[in-house]
């Protein structure tokens, strides 16, 4: 039987999906900053519960609507920034740092190359 879950969570595509197949109740607000960021969330969730009923499906069902509702939940209270589920917000808070001198180092002027494109030519 769990064949069927498991076609079921493959034609889910958006967190919407997600949460309505589980039944879970939410604000499009929060779904809308933060819809990545809950998925994958809840996708690290799974990945980190030991012993999944593998063998009964309806169990499987009510864990991952548990993690799901855990992993909204967590942007609910908080921001994507501060839960830093994504490799950009895990490195330096999420800021980029950019020096001038390796800006400049990338002009013409000053010995960087400026990438060519060649318009292809269209036949007649």
């Amino acid at each position: 039987m769990m064949e069927n879950l498991t076609l079921a969570l493959q034609r889910l595509s958006s967190a919407e999906d997600f949460l309505d197949f589980f039944g879970v109740p939410y604000e499009a607000t929060v779904v809308h900053v933060s819809r990545l960021h809950i998925l994958k969330r809840f996708y690290q969730y799974i990945r980190q519960t030991p012993g999944l009923p593998e063998d009964n499906e309806q169990a499987l069902y009510g864990l991952y609507r548990d993690l799901l509702v855990k992993a909204y939940q967590d942007f609910v209270t908080s921001t994507p920034a501060q839960e830093k589920v994504f490799k950009v917000f895990q490195e330096v808070d999420g800021h980029q740092h950019v020096t001038l001198q390796s800006l400049k180092g990338t002009l013409p002027s000053q010995g960087g190359s400026v990438p060519s494109y060649t318009v292809p030519s269209r036949a007649a």
